[in-house]
Formats: structure tokens, C-alpha cells, sequence
């Protein structure tokens, strides 16, 4: 009984320390505000990407560690602290392709740059800043395109009374948009359209359509990318 009454004497102390020390942990969090762009940040592949991230308020940078990674902490894709760049466990892919704009970090701005954007650097990436016993993270998603071949069109057969005409292109990322227009700029309906992946996860498109026999008629296709709008185009006359 004694033992019992004991503990049960200490164990209500001990959770209300451990009550205390959480909320002061969340207090300083609180402190430090990451902030990301509002949206994703779209590149093509092969150009470089800057990847925003803005801390507040601006405060003294001399004991400042900033790390951007993926899925895990370490290894990371930039790490800075104490006032240098230590990248020494940076993952792989990204050696020597990294900067930090150490330009910025007085007003706040820790913002990474990627040299020559690949298609397996598309992702979500985590801005962590600690400051003394602050620190606090956003997360930026990167967007990779690839623009494809320009498109071939090629006479395939008669049809239904008509001309099967089909346009190909290939090695575009993410899948793009297949559009037939007449010379007007009119969109044309497709009789039909397929698409796949190729191994290193590159789309191919494919589409037909069915002109009008024994006219002239002149379309054009063009495969257009969702995210920015970018599109190649042919053109197309049947006699």
C-alpha cells in the first residue's frame, strides 16, 4: 500500500512536466515561420530550377541551419550550417548540382537552385530551417516537362468513305494533350487515340482522324503540355 501510494504521489507531477516541456517545445516552433510559393514550381528538363523558401522574421543567420531533402533527412539534397555549405552526406544525384542563395538568408530568403533539371528530380522537396531553439519547414513540389517529337502525321488508309489519317509523337512528360484543328483553328474530333509509356517513363501519343474523300482538306495536329501550355504542331493536306 505504501508503494502504491507512492507512486501515484509522483506519477501526476512527472506528466505535468512532461506536459510543460511539450507546449514550450511547440512555443518555439512557433516562433520561426518557413513559407513556400503558393504553388508548384514547373521547369523544363535540362533547364535549372530555383526552389522558393522564405523564413520570418528576418533574425541573425550566424547560427542557422538550413537543410532541403526529399523523403527522409539524410541523405539530404543541401544542407548549410554554420555560416557554410556541408554537404557531405548529399544524396547522390544531386552532387554538385546544388546552391543556396546565401545572398538572402539576411532577409529571410533561403532559396535552393538545381542545375540542369533531370526527370527523376520531380518531386515534393522540404525547406527545414533551425535557428538556436526555433525551426520550422514548407514543402515545395518541383514539376518536370518534356516537350516530345514533332508530331508525324501519316496517310493510313481508306475508311468509312473516307481518308484515316493518324499523328504520332513521342518522348513528352507528363502526358500531353492531342489536338486535330481544321485551318481555322477549330478543334476536330479524333476517331480514336492510345497512349503509352516507354522505359524511362516518357509518353507516346498517338491519334487518328477521318477526312472527307475526294476533297481537299487541310488539318493540322499538335500535342500540347497540360502544365505550361507548350505544343509542336504538323500539318496535314489531303488531295
Amino acid at each position: 500500500m505504501m508503494l502504491s501510494s507512492f507512486h501515484s504521489c509522483f506519477s501526476l507531477p512527472a506528466f505535468i512536466v512532461y506536459g510543460l516541456v511539450f507546449q514550450v517545445h511547440e512555443l518555439h516552433s512557433a516562433l520561426l515561420k518557413v513559407m513556400g510559393p503558393p504553388g508548384p514550381v514547373i521547369v523544363a528538363v535540362g533547364e535549372d530550377a530555383v526552389l522558393p523558401c522564405r523564413f520570418s522574421p528576418a533574425q541573425s543567420t550566424q547560427d542557422m541551419e538550413v537543410t532541403w531533402y526529399r523523403e527522409q533527412l539524410v541523405p539530404f539534397v543541401h544542407h548549410y550550417k554554420e555560416s557554410r555549405d556541408q554537404n557531405w552526406n548529399q544524396m547522390m544525384e544531386y552532387v554538385g548540382r546544388t546552391e543556396l542563395w546565401k545572398d538572402g538568408l539576411a532577409k529571410g530568403s533561403v532559396n535552393l537552385k538545381i542545375f540542369d533539371v533531370q526527370l527523376s528530380d520531380r518531386g515534393n522537396y522540404t525547406c527545414f530551417v533551425v535557428n538556436g531553439s526555433d525551426y520550422d519547414e514548407a514543402v515545395v513540389e518541383l514539376k518536370v516537362t518534356v516537350s516530345g517529337s514533332v508530331p508525324l502525321i501519316a496517310l493510313e488508309r481508306y475508311q468509312d468513305g473516307g481518308i484515316r489519317v493518324s499523328c504520332r509523337s513521342a518522348g513528352w512528360y507528363p502526358r500531353p494533350q492531342v489536338l486535330w484543328r481544321d485551318p481555322h483553328g477549330q478543334h476536330l474530333p479524333s476517331l480514336s487515340e492510345s497512349v503509352t509509356q516507354d522505359q524511362s517513363s516518357l509518353f507516346v501519343v498517338e491519334s487518328s482522324i477521318i477526312l472527307t474523300r475526294g476533297t481537299k482538306q487541310n488539318v493540322s495536329c499538335w500535342v500540347r503540355h497540360v502544365l505550361d501550355g507548350q505544343e509542336q504542331g504538323s500539318e496535314f493536306s489531303s488531295q
